[in-house]
C-alpha cells in the first residue's frame, strides 16, 4: 500500500510556493531547509500553519515547499494558500471550514507599477495656484 502524496500551488503577491504533503509525522522542509530556520519569526511561522490547526491536523502530515520570488510576508502567505488548497482536497469537510476563515481565496493584491510623469504608482507633484 503506498501513501498517497498531494500536490498544490499557493500564490501570494509575487511568491509562488509548490506545497507536498504526505501521510507522516509533521516535519516541515522548506526550500530544503526546517521551517524554523527558514522562517525564523513566530508571526510567519504561525500563518503558515494557521490552515493546519483550524482542521487539527498539525502532525499528521510531511509538507515540502518550495517557494520563489516575493518577500517573507509573502512566501508565507503563498505557502499556507498551498497548504490549505491540499487539505481542501483532502477530506470535503475541511473546504467548509478553511472558506470560512476566507483561506481558499487567493491574495491578489500585488503592487501598482509606477507611472511616468508620477513618483509612485498614483503619488503626484503637490499643485501650485502660482
Amino acid at each position: 500500500m503506498s501513501e498517497e502524496i498531494y500536490y498544490a500551488t499557493g500564490k501570494r503577491k509575487t511568491s509562488i510556493a509548490r506545497v507536498w504533503l504526505k501521510p507522516g509525522n509533521g516535519n516541515f522542509i522548506v526550500n530544503k531547509r526546517e521551517m524554523g530556520q527558514y522562517f525564523p519569526r513566530e508571526t510567519t511561522r504561525m500563518i503558515i500553519m494557521q490552515p493546519l490547526n483550524l482542521t487539527n491536523d498539525v502532525g499528521k502530515y510531511d509538507i515540502k515547499a518550495t517557494v520563489k520570488g516575493g518577500g517573507i510576508s509573502g512566501q508565507a502567505g503563498a505557502i499556507r494558500h498551498g497548504i490549505t488548497k491540499n487539505l481542501a482536497v483532502i477530506d470535503v469537510e475541511n473546504r467548509g471550514i478553511l472558506k470560512k476563515v476566507g483561506l481558499i481565496t487567493r491574495d491578489s493584491r500585488i503592487k501598482e507599477r509606477k507611472k511616468y510623469g508620477l513618483r509612485g504608482a498614483r503619488k503626484s507633484c503637490q499643485y501650485s495656484k502660482r
